[in-house]
């Protein structure tokens, strides 16, 4: 894939994905021209251990892609990462590329208790290099925004594209993509049908922040096709969404089932986004409450 036709595939799927203001279509171009082909430069005191604590390796794998997730932490922890999502999808990843990725978290913590809190809790473990010195973005001065802090790398350490894939299911499919080589194409929208939703905000009100908190929202398909969900994405690692992957049929309802666990005591609006075959996709439902 030239490089022309690589700029203007990223920006169209990142200005799709990303509020469109004039201010923000700036800022997309500005940093997919500035880090498409570009070099991400690595030295060699970087330390990759497992839950913090085993020494895994200390040189950068020389894979045929490679994965860099960089995040400092600022804010939820478990917001920024995701790393339920980041595990399902490695190994997605892994079953179309035989291992032949690499996957490269840096994560300069705010908190290093509060991080290896949150990756012993999800069980998380994939090599991580603790960076407390943010030394990686001080070589290499990564985006400011945060949802530019991922990108997909070549052997040369180049990067081929820039977003995070957590954040948008086009981002996952241009990863993909790139990844198998251009064999695996990106879909098309398809025969669309219509749908309504029964509530679009939810309030959880008060509760114990100790206590996950559920709730079931439901999506009608009245159109003439069968709804098809693409992907659900969260704002939040804290929020989770168990659904069918079956098709439903005109008439048919879907039931989300949303999951809130706070790993504080906070006030929280939080957004579920649903893509789908559906006139208007995405959608967006809306979750807020009060975690005591």
């Amino acid at each position: 894939m030239s490089k022309i036709i690589l700029y203007i595939q990223v920006s169209v799927i990142l200005m799709s994905f990303y509020s469109c203001h004039k201010r923000n279509v700036t800022e997309i171009t500005n940093v997919v021209k500035e880090w498409v082909d570009k070099e991400v430069k690595f030295d060699n005191a970087y330390v990759f251990t497992r839950l913090g604590k085993d020494s895994v390796y200390k040189s950068i794998p020389e894979n045929r892609y490679k994965v860099l997730v960089y995040t400092d932490s600022i804010g939820c922890i478990g917001c920024n990462l995701r790393l339920k999502e980041w595990m399902e999808w490695m190994k997605q990843i892994d079953s179309i590329s035989d291992n032949k990725v690499s996957f490269l978290f840096f994560i300069h913590p705010k908190d290093l208790t509060d991080l290896l809190f949150v990756l012993k809790k999800h069980h998380f473990d994939i090599p991580v290099c603790i960076d407390r010195d943010d030394s990686l973005n001080k070589l290499n001065r990564f985006p400011a925004n945060a949802m530019f802090q991922t990108f997909l790398l070549d052997e040369q350490n180049k990067v081929l594209a820039i977003g995070n894939p957590m954040h948008s299911p086009k981002i996952k499919e241009l990863y993909v993509s790139l990844i198998a080589g251009n064999k695996t194409t990106l879909k098309s929208d398809g025969a669309q049908t219509k749908i309504q939703m029964i509530e679009k905000k939810v309030d959880l009100g008060s509760f114990d922040w100790n206590k996950e908190q559920k709730r079931d929202m439901e999506i009608q398909n009245i159109g003439n096709m069968p709804l098809v969900i693409n992907d659900v994405i969260t704002s939040c690692g804290c929020t989770t969404v168990e659904y069918s992957k079956e098709p439903v049929q005109p008439g048919k309802s879907l039931h989300l089932g949303i999951k809130y666990q706070a790993e504080r005591p906070e006030h929280f609006n939080k957004t579920v986004t649903v893509y789908c075959n559906a006139e208007g996709s995405p959608f967006q439902l809306k979750i807020s409450g009060n975690a005591k």
